[in-house]
């Protein structure tokens, strides 16, 4: 597979992933190996359901000849959650954004915490890990120093020691953006999906999807330690590439990709974001005939059926 990000091809184009640990039984599908007898454990009451973390992930658009090309990165396969697959920079939120008062641009909390569904500090900090973790993962920083404009170069030694200081957590994404003088632009972002981890998983996330264009000026690059390359792609392109079974995805990635073909530019995705459902999506799995049956509510293409042997259909 080329990299986006250094020979300025938007693959992939069908080439095969050796490197996943779990199984793809219908397309491209993330599906672990142990999730039959975890499902098997939800049902009888010998697991105990552990409460999702907040996290947020952010699509980024950018603008190509024949419509936008959406940013993924690979999991590296030695990763607990998800190894192998493809999907958005994004992470869980740091507690101390809850509570910070952060250099704010666009909608007011208050605007954030009805879209959102949560409280205004929650919300907030929710915001801030789409901006941080696209801002650690691929390099982009979503915030300017006025409430209309944005950062047009985050390469550089002293930007590289800042990131890797929020990275390791010893800097408050607050204090980055206090001691760089930027507001963080809210405006600049959309939400588009909810979708939180299946109650039978060992770590759970209560995950917020955004929409974002890259700034005039910023470039992406694998930032990141958890992906082992990057690329930018026609979200057509990676949903026919999970079809086909080439490219290994989770539920919620292959969902949203879809969701954003219709749209021919970036503006447009994010003009549309404000009408995206965000009612979660949570996973179900329930005792039918002699089978464990997995669904996904109103997202019937990821339904599977786990026979007694464990295999799924």
């Amino acid at each position: 597979m080329s990299n986006g990000e250094t020979n300025g091809q938007r693959g992939p184009h069908g080439e095969q992933d050796q490197q996943t640990p779990g199984t793809a039984p219908a397309g491209g599908q993330w599906y672990p190996p142990e999730w039959p007898d975890r499902i098997r454990a939800l049902a009888d009451g010998s697991l105990t359901p552990v409460a999702p973390k907040r996290a947020a992930t952010v699509m980024l658009l950018r603008d190509a000849a024949d419509g936008p090309d959406v940013h993924m990165l690979r999991r590296r396969a030695s990763m607990a959650f998800a190894g192998g697959a493809y999907a958005y920079p994004g992470g869980g939120v740091d507690p101390r954004d809850d509570d910070h008062l952060v250099g704010w641009a666009g909608p007011a909390l208050d605007h954030w915490a009805k879209r959102l569904g949560t409280e205004p500090a929650t919300a907030q900090a929710i915001v801030c890990a789409a901006v941080r973790e696209t801002y650690e993962e691929a390099g982009v920083l979503l915030a300017g120093p006025t409430a209309d404009t944005v950062v047009g170069d985050t390469t550089g030694d002293d930007w590289e020691a800042d990131r890797q200081a929020l990275v390791a957590r010893e800097l408050s994404f607050a204090d980055f953006l206090d001691r760089r003088g930027l507001l963080l632009r809210s405006d600049l972002l959309g939400a588009w999906a909810r979708w939180i981890t299946p109650e039978f998983e060992p770590r759970r996330y209560d995950t917020w999807f955004f929409v974002a264009a890259l700034p005039e000026g910023q470039r992406t690059r694998n930032a990141s330690t958890e992906a082992d390359r990057t690329v930018w792609i026609r979200p057509s392109e990676a949903a026919a590439g999970y079809d086909r079974g080439e490219l290994l995805m989770m539920p919620p990635t292959i969902s949203t990709l879809r969701s954003l073909e219709p749209y021919g530019s970036a503006a447009d995705a994010l003009a549309a974001a404000e009408g995206q459902d965000l009612t979660p999506v949570l996973a179900q799995a329930r005792l039918e005939g002699g089978e464990l049956v997995l669904s996904w509510p109103g997202h019937d293409e990821f339904t599977k059926r786990v026979g007694t042997t464990g295999g799924a259909s």
